[in-house]
């Protein structure tokens, strides 16, 4: 029966606890950076095999290929510290490969040895990883030798051709194999822009406070517009929140509109206000928020 993909990312964490507390109390190996959103392979390839009696394998060949319909998705962690494929065969199977360099260093073309299992390798050590299929390595040791690899922003691998050799429990029996992955140029990140005009309003009927402003972007988003005006009148501290949303398409500035009311019994009125506004949208492209803020100083008048 094929596992659906929530299913295997749970089947996973499962086996990464149940693996992980069989392990020696001692183990002290840590992430070595942040895992970004995966994103779907344009070109690529997974290709393995094994000796008799090799756990992962089990001494079987199996390849994987984005031009046979199985899906690859890949993420370097932020740090490029390394990469995290994960592959869903067309037919059923479901594997994820792991290759990190020692902690703190980028990865890059070389062969890395001494290597032992992802995300448990001391920082000193390579990480290797290969698993699925509900098949997985308590420890392991192996090596891998990154051909040529380029990142780009936010995990995104535009390139990666590795080797790798893993052995499961200190055996000498193998898994060997081959990833390829050619991907376009990264996207551009979402460059957001916020302004705030210096001109508002102060409503004498319920005592709101109106600011607008506009934002830019250059890929289309939903931007969420939010923030507060603090004002000072008589020695007495005026404050309210706003929010709004907007669709932002790359060209003219788009408009933006808000209103606060205020949190006391003191009304907003004429006269100077601070406000501090955020502007907040997703990259469509990499899965990442993106905010940029601005804090004036806005001459409210009476409406």
């Amino acid at each position: 029966m094929r596992i659906s993909a929530p299913a295997r990312v749970l089947a996973r964490a499962a086996a990464v606890l149940a693996l992980t507390l069989s392990m020696a109390a001692g183990t002290t190996g840590l992430l070595s950076g942040t895992e970004a959103h995966a994103l779907p392979v344009t070109e690529g390839s997974l290709a393995f095999s094994g000796d008799e009696g090799d756990w992962i394998s089990g001494g079987q060949s199996y390849a994987y290929s984005t031009s046979t319909q199985d899906r690859l998705n890949i993420s370097a962690d932020t740090a490029g510290n390394g990469v995290h494929l994960s592959v869903d065969g067309a037919n059923g199977d479901w594997w994820y490969l792991d290759l990190t360099a020692p902690a703190g260093q980028t990865l890059a073309p070389g062969t890395y040895t001494g290597a032992t299992r992802y995300p448990f390798n001391e920082p000193t050590e390579p990480g290797l990883d290969l698993s699925g299929n509900g098949r997985g390595c308590n420890t392991l040791t192996g090596e891998f030798t990154i051909t040529d690899v380029e990142l780009g922003p936010q995990g995104y691998v535009e390139k990666l051709d590795a080797s790798f050799v893993q052995h499961c429990e200190g055996g000498s029996t193998a898994a060997r194999g081959e990833v390829h992955i050619a991907n376009p140029a990264p996207p551009a990140q979402l460059d957001l822009g916020l302004a705030v005009a210096l001109d508002g309003t102060a409503s004498t009927l319920n005592g709101k406070a109106t600011v607008h402003g506009t934002v830019s972007c250059n890929k289309p988003v939903r931007v969420d517009v939010a923030g507060d005006i603090t004002q000072v009148k008589s020695q007495k501290l005026i404050r309210g929140s706003f929010s709004t949303s907007v669709s932002c398409t790359p060209g003219a500035p788009v408009a933006w509109t808000a209103t606060a009311v205020p949190t006391g019994d003191v009304p907003f009125q004429r006269g100077d206000v601070e406000v501090e506004t955020r502007a907040t949208a997703t990259d469509p492209d990499y899965a990442q928020p993106v905010t940029v803020s601005e804090t004036v100083a806005v001459r409210l008048k009476r409406a």
